[in-house]
């Protein structure tokens, strides 16, 4: 997928908000040293990089499936995405600093791209 659009003008692909829903399912009794990890190593990386301004948020789940952090991002489009991701991988202090340290406590990781419906307030 080049880019998402939510119409054509004359062949021009029209570029949209794109969020981005990340959830991982952390192994039962692990979530302890995941939030140790993202406190001390992972967040500061993403704030140091600068990284943490497509960040609307993190969240722990409370109910339902249990074990889970999401974290939502706000992208002007795809491309922009893509482009985050990529300067984001290679960011030694995150990488080497939290990814790997924090990939072995994850047991599931889901990612999903949205759109905002057309009604009611949008972050």
């Amino acid at each position: 997928m080049a880019s998402l659009a939510i119409g054509f003008t004359e062949g021009a692909r029209i570029p949209m908000t794109v969020y981005e829903m990340r959830t991982y399912t952390v192994q039962v009794g692990k979530m302890p040293e995941a939030i140790r990890l993202y406190t001390q190593f992972g967040y500061p990386a993403l704030h140091k990089g600068g990284f943490d301004k497509k960040l609307v948020g993190y969240f722990i789940s409370d109910t339902g499936t249990l074990h889970q952090l999401v974290h939502l991002w706000k992208f002007d489009d795809d491309a922009d995405r893509r482009a985050h991701w990529a300067a984001l991988f290679a960011d030694k202090d995150f990488i080497d600093g939290f990814a790997a340290q924090f990939r072995p406590l994850v047991q599931t990781q889901e990612v999903k791209l949205l759109t905002a419906a057309p009604w009611g307030p949008h972050p």
